[in-house]
Protein backbone atom coordinates (compact mmCIF):
# COMPACT_ATOMS: atom_id res chain seq x y z
CA UNK A 1 0.00 0.00 0.00
CA UNK A 2 1.01 3.53 -0.43
CA UNK A 3 3.23 5.18 2.19
CA UNK A 4 0.98 7.89 2.75
CA UNK A 5 -2.19 5.76 2.89
CA UNK A 6 -3.51 5.60 6.39
CA UNK A 7 -5.39 2.39 5.94
CA UNK A 8 -8.20 0.94 8.15
CA UNK A 9 -8.50 -2.14 10.47
CA UNK A 10 -11.55 -3.39 8.75
CA UNK A 11 -10.79 -5.81 5.19
CA UNK A 12 -14.58 -6.06 4.69
CA UNK A 13 -15.20 -4.06 1.20
CA UNK A 14 -18.62 -3.99 2.05
CA UNK A 15 -18.22 -1.66 5.12
CA UNK A 16 -14.96 -0.15 4.71
CA UNK A 17 -14.12 3.58 3.51
CA UNK A 18 -11.72 5.58 1.44
CA UNK A 19 -11.83 9.63 1.85
CA UNK A 20 -9.27 10.87 -0.61
CA UNK A 21 -8.56 14.42 0.98
CA UNK A 22 -7.28 17.24 -0.76
CA UNK A 23 -4.03 18.20 0.65
CA UNK A 24 -1.47 16.47 3.45
CA UNK A 25 -2.39 18.99 6.17
CA UNK A 26 -6.03 18.42 5.76
CA UNK A 27 -5.15 14.79 5.37
CA UNK A 28 -3.40 14.97 8.66
CA UNK A 29 -6.42 16.03 10.84
CA UNK A 30 -8.76 13.55 9.04
CA UNK A 31 -6.77 10.87 10.11
CA UNK A 32 -7.28 12.12 13.70
CA UNK A 33 -10.85 12.65 12.96
CA UNK A 34 -11.88 8.98 11.55
CA UNK A 35 -13.21 5.97 12.34
CA UNK A 36 -9.55 3.11 11.96
CA UNK A 37 -11.97 0.61 11.71
CA UNK A 38 -13.61 0.98 8.93
CA UNK A 39 -12.33 4.65 7.42
CA UNK A 40 -9.09 5.04 5.72
CA UNK A 41 -7.21 8.67 4.82
CA UNK A 42 -5.65 9.41 1.13
CA UNK A 43 -4.34 12.53 0.91
CA UNK A 44 -3.40 13.83 -2.61
CA UNK A 45 -0.75 17.18 -3.15
CA UNK A 46 -1.63 19.38 -5.21
CA UNK A 47 -3.94 18.99 -8.22
CA UNK A 48 -5.02 15.98 -9.59
CA UNK A 49 -3.23 15.33 -13.01
CA UNK A 50 -5.66 15.67 -15.89
CA UNK A 51 -5.91 12.69 -17.61
CA UNK A 52 -7.99 14.21 -20.80
CA UNK A 53 -4.72 15.81 -21.89
CA UNK A 54 -2.46 13.18 -20.55
CA UNK A 55 -1.44 9.65 -22.56
CA UNK A 56 -1.73 7.06 -20.58
CA UNK A 57 2.14 6.23 -19.61
CA UNK A 58 1.96 9.50 -18.39
CA UNK A 59 -1.26 9.09 -16.29
CA UNK A 60 0.34 5.90 -14.38
CA UNK A 61 3.69 7.97 -13.91
CA UNK A 62 1.88 10.30 -11.88
CA UNK A 63 2.55 9.62 -7.99
CA UNK A 64 -1.08 10.65 -6.93
CA UNK A 65 -3.14 8.90 -9.29
CA UNK A 66 -0.08 5.39 -8.67
CA UNK A 67 -1.41 5.74 -5.18
CA UNK A 68 -5.15 6.03 -5.40
CA UNK A 69 -4.95 3.11 -8.04
CA UNK A 70 -2.85 1.30 -5.82
CA UNK A 71 -5.33 1.92 -2.32
CA UNK A 72 -8.24 1.18 -4.21
CA UNK A 73 -6.86 -2.60 -5.96
CA UNK A 74 -8.80 -2.82 -8.91
CA UNK A 75 -6.75 -1.34 -11.37
CA UNK A 76 -7.98 0.63 -14.69
CA UNK A 77 -10.00 0.02 -17.55
CA UNK A 78 -8.69 2.74 -19.84
CA UNK A 79 -11.49 2.76 -22.33
CA UNK A 80 -14.43 2.07 -20.19
CA UNK A 81 -15.91 -0.60 -17.92
CA UNK A 82 -15.16 -3.71 -19.97
CA UNK A 83 -11.52 -3.38 -19.32
CA UNK A 84 -10.83 -3.80 -23.03
CA UNK A 85 -8.03 -1.24 -24.10
CA UNK A 86 -7.05 -0.61 -27.66
CA UNK A 87 -3.57 0.51 -26.70
CA UNK A 88 -1.69 -2.63 -27.63
CA UNK A 89 1.12 -1.14 -24.74
CA UNK A 90 -1.40 -1.87 -22.18
CA UNK A 91 -2.66 -4.95 -20.77
CA UNK A 92 -4.74 -2.93 -17.92
CA UNK A 93 -8.09 -4.29 -16.76
CA UNK A 94 -10.36 -3.22 -13.83
CA UNK A 95 -11.55 -6.27 -11.55
CA UNK A 96 -13.76 -4.84 -9.32
CA UNK A 97 -14.19 -7.92 -7.10
CA UNK A 98 -10.74 -6.86 -5.79
CA UNK A 99 -11.96 -3.16 -4.76
CA UNK A 100 -11.31 -3.02 -1.29
CA UNK A 101 -13.68 -0.10 -0.18
CA UNK A 102 -17.12 0.43 -1.22
CA UNK A 103 -17.51 3.66 -0.29
CA UNK A 104 -14.81 6.42 -1.79
CA UNK A 105 -15.29 10.06 -1.13
CA UNK A 106 -14.01 12.70 -2.70
CA UNK A 107 -13.09 16.04 0.56
CA UNK A 108 -12.17 18.93 -0.81
CA UNK A 109 -12.66 22.38 0.16
CA UNK A 110 -15.63 24.10 -0.61
CA UNK A 111 -14.62 26.53 -3.23
CA UNK A 112 -13.91 26.62 -6.70
CA UNK A 113 -10.47 25.18 -6.23
CA UNK A 114 -12.14 22.26 -4.93
CA UNK A 115 -14.68 21.67 -7.11
CA UNK A 116 -11.60 22.16 -9.80
CA UNK A 117 -10.05 19.13 -7.78
CA UNK A 118 -13.13 17.43 -7.97
CA UNK A 119 -13.98 17.49 -10.97
CA UNK A 120 -10.64 16.15 -12.18
CA UNK A 121 -10.55 13.18 -10.03
CA UNK A 122 -14.11 11.77 -11.06
CA UNK A 123 -12.59 12.68 -14.70
CA UNK A 124 -10.32 10.30 -13.89
CA UNK A 125 -12.83 7.94 -12.32
CA UNK A 126 -15.13 8.03 -15.73
CA UNK A 127 -12.11 7.72 -17.94
CA UNK A 128 -10.07 4.86 -15.86
CA UNK A 129 -12.98 3.42 -13.46
CA UNK A 130 -16.09 3.53 -14.50
CA UNK A 131 -17.79 0.21 -12.68
CA UNK A 132 -17.47 2.20 -9.54
CA UNK A 133 -19.92 4.61 -10.72
CA UNK A 134 -22.10 2.53 -12.11
CA UNK A 135 -22.02 0.69 -8.76
CA UNK A 136 -22.46 4.19 -7.09
CA UNK A 137 -19.47 3.61 -4.77
CA UNK A 138 -18.22 6.96 -5.31
CA UNK A 139 -19.53 10.55 -3.09
CA UNK A 140 -18.09 13.90 -2.96
CA UNK A 141 -18.19 14.89 0.81
CA UNK A 142 -19.94 18.63 1.80
CA UNK A 143 -18.03 20.46 4.32
CA UNK A 144 -19.34 23.37 5.87
CA UNK A 145 -18.32 26.40 4.66
CA UNK A 146 -19.14 28.14 8.19
CA UNK A 147 -18.61 27.33 12.03
CA UNK A 148 -20.95 29.56 14.52
CA UNK A 149 -20.68 29.75 18.02
CA UNK A 150 -23.79 30.56 20.26
CA UNK A 151 -23.59 31.18 23.85
CA UNK A 152 -21.39 27.98 24.23
CA UNK A 153 -22.96 26.12 21.32
CA UNK A 154 -21.44 25.24 17.72
CA UNK A 155 -23.39 25.15 15.14
CA UNK A 156 -22.09 24.23 11.30
CA UNK A 157 -23.42 25.85 7.92
CA UNK A 158 -23.31 24.33 4.22
CA UNK A 159 -23.50 27.42 2.62
CA UNK A 160 -24.30 31.32 2.83
CA UNK A 161 -28.21 30.28 2.65
CA UNK A 162 -27.60 27.94 5.33
CA UNK A 163 -26.27 30.15 7.53
CA UNK A 164 -28.16 32.89 6.90
CA UNK A 165 -31.57 30.66 8.03
CA UNK A 166 -29.49 29.41 11.15
CA UNK A 167 -28.72 33.11 12.12
CA UNK A 168 -32.50 34.23 11.73
CA UNK A 169 -33.21 30.77 14.23
CA UNK A 170 -30.55 31.94 16.96
CA UNK A 171 -32.48 35.17 16.86
CA UNK A 172 -30.69 37.73 19.36
CA UNK A 173 -27.98 35.27 20.93
CA UNK A 174 -24.37 36.38 20.95
CA UNK A 175 -22.87 34.98 17.98
CA UNK A 176 -19.96 34.16 16.49
CA UNK A 177 -19.11 33.52 12.75
CA UNK A 178 -16.01 32.17 11.24
CA UNK A 179 -15.92 31.20 7.54
CA UNK A 180 -13.51 27.82 6.79
CA UNK A 181 -10.85 28.87 4.01
CA UNK A 182 -10.21 25.45 3.50
CA UNK A 183 -9.83 21.61 4.91
CA UNK A 184 -7.03 22.48 6.50
CA UNK A 185 -8.45 25.02 9.05
CA UNK A 186 -11.11 22.20 10.13
CA UNK A 187 -9.55 20.52 12.91
CA UNK A 188 -9.69 16.85 14.00
CA UNK A 189 -13.57 17.55 15.36
CA UNK A 190 -14.87 19.99 13.25
CA UNK A 191 -14.14 17.62 10.51
CA UNK A 192 -15.53 14.70 12.69
CA UNK A 193 -18.78 16.30 13.51
CA UNK A 194 -19.67 17.34 10.21
CA UNK A 195 -17.68 15.76 7.15
CA UNK A 196 -17.01 12.13 8.43
CA UNK A 197 -19.26 11.22 11.16
CA UNK A 198 -22.22 8.96 9.54
CA UNK A 199 -24.77 10.61 11.87
CA UNK A 200 -23.81 14.01 10.77
CA UNK A 201 -22.03 14.15 7.15
CA UNK A 202 -23.66 15.18 3.87
CA UNK A 203 -22.54 13.29 0.79
CA UNK A 204 -23.79 13.60 -2.35
CA UNK A 205 -23.66 9.89 -4.60
CA UNK A 206 -22.27 10.57 -7.84
CA UNK A 207 -24.44 9.25 -10.67
CA UNK A 208 -22.78 7.78 -14.14
CA UNK A 209 -24.35 11.66 -15.59
CA UNK A 210 -22.84 13.68 -13.01
CA UNK A 211 -19.51 12.28 -13.97
CA UNK A 212 -19.44 12.19 -17.31
CA UNK A 213 -20.75 16.07 -17.49
CA UNK A 214 -17.95 16.72 -15.29
CA UNK A 215 -15.61 14.57 -17.93
CA UNK A 216 -17.46 16.87 -20.82
CA UNK A 217 -16.72 20.43 -18.64
CA UNK A 218 -13.14 19.18 -17.92
CA UNK A 219 -12.52 17.94 -21.82
CA UNK A 220 -13.90 21.42 -23.21
CA UNK A 221 -12.14 23.77 -20.79
CA UNK A 222 -8.68 21.31 -20.31
CA UNK A 223 -9.03 20.20 -23.35
CA UNK A 224 -6.84 21.21 -26.82
CA UNK A 225 -9.44 22.59 -28.46
CA UNK A 226 -9.07 26.12 -27.79
CA UNK A 227 -12.36 27.38 -30.18
CA UNK A 228 -14.74 24.94 -28.40
CA UNK A 229 -13.23 26.50 -24.62
CA UNK A 230 -13.62 29.97 -25.76
CA UNK A 231 -17.24 29.47 -27.16
CA UNK A 232 -18.27 27.44 -23.81
CA UNK A 233 -16.57 30.40 -21.61
CA UNK A 234 -18.44 33.29 -24.16
CA UNK A 235 -21.86 31.18 -23.57
CA UNK A 236 -21.37 30.48 -20.15
CA UNK A 237 -19.44 34.04 -18.70
CA UNK A 238 -22.19 35.34 -16.61
CA UNK A 239 -23.04 31.91 -14.77
CA UNK A 240 -19.59 30.33 -14.50
CA UNK A 241 -19.47 31.76 -10.97
CA UNK A 242 -22.16 29.59 -9.95
CA UNK A 243 -21.22 26.26 -11.79
CA UNK A 244 -22.12 23.31 -9.71
CA UNK A 245 -21.43 19.98 -11.29
CA UNK A 246 -23.35 18.30 -8.17
CA UNK A 247 -26.35 20.06 -8.78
Amino acid sequence: MPGKLADCASRDPAECELFIVEGNSAGGNAKQARDSRYQAILPLRGVTINVERSRLDKVLDNEEIMALITALGAGIAPNGENGENSDAESTSKFELDKLRYHRIIIMADADIDGSHISALLLTFFFRYMQPLLHKGYVYVAQPPLFRIKAKGETYYALDEDELDELQKSLGGRDVTVNRFKGLSEMDADDLADTTMDPENRVLRQVTVEQAEEADKVISTLLGDDVLRRRAFLVEHAKVAHDLDLWA
